[in-house]
This record gives C-alpha cells, sequence and structure tokens, in this order.
C-alpha cells in the first residue's frame, strides 16, 4: 500500500504543463502566444523532469513581463 500512495503522490507533485489550449506560434518570438514556450519545449515538455519544467515556467514568468512590455497599449 505504501509503493501505491507514494506512486500516486509523485503524479500529484509533478509540474503541470503550462499549455492554455491556445496554440499559435509567434513568428517574431518564436513562442506559443497561449503559453510562451518554443516549440522545442513544447514538444518535450513529457520528456523532462521537474527540475526542468521548474526552470522553464521560470523563464516564462520572464517572457511575460517582456510579453507585456511589447504589447503595452498607448494611453488613449
Amino acid at each position: 500500500m505504501m509503493a501505491s500512495t507514494a506512486a500516486s503522490q509523485d503524479v500529484v507533485m509533478s509540474v503541470p504543463s503550462p499549455c492554455v489550449n491556445i496554440c499559435r506560434m509567434d513568428d517574431a518570438t518564436g513562442w506559443c502566444e497561449g503559453c510562451l514556450r518554443t516549440i522545442d519545449e513544447i514538444s518535450a515538455w513529457s520528456t523532462y523532469d521537474d527540475t526542468t519544467r521548474r526552470a522553464i515556467w521560470d523563464l516564462l514568468d520572464a517572457r511575460h513581463i517582456q510579453w507585456l512590455a511589447q504589447h503595452k497599449k498607448a494611453p488613449a
């Protein structure tokens, strides 16, 4: 019973995908418009360990700030 509980916890503790089902690649940045990952990051996500996934999440925070700055609307 202990082994199955540990296996269940591994699944729950796994780092989730940042996918939000808006899958369009931006030619200028090379990022998905929905999750801001590169095509390489998207295609390899299932092979990454949690440490690598967390590192990508950290990159996404910086990319989101950059994206917001690039798409900031001028005051009317």
